[in-house]
């Protein structure tokens, strides 16, 4: 299995999930809820860091897996 932090992001109208490394998205869904909730469990099953992008593209949200492997030492 390919290891590389999981984005969450849009493109073309849809919520896309892609592994680092990989040219395609893995998974497309119509709501962002959707296209995290999917994210989250691609990064929880790789153990690596889920980035979860706004619509614009910044980043919005950062998760790491397991939640040990966080290199910030404060909880959120």
């Amino acid at each position: 299995m390919v290891k590389g932090d999981v984005d969450t992001y849009q493109e073309d109208g849809q919520w896309k999930n892609r592994p680092e490394g990989n040219d395609r998205a893995s998974s497309t869904h119509d709501s962002k809820a959707d296209a995290q909730a999917q994210g989250r469990e691609m990064a929880a099953d790789r153990g690596v860091e889920h980035v979860i992008k706004k619509q614009d593209g910044t980043i919005g949200e950062k998760n790491t897996y397991p939640r040990s492997r966080d290199p910030r030492d404060i909880a959120g």
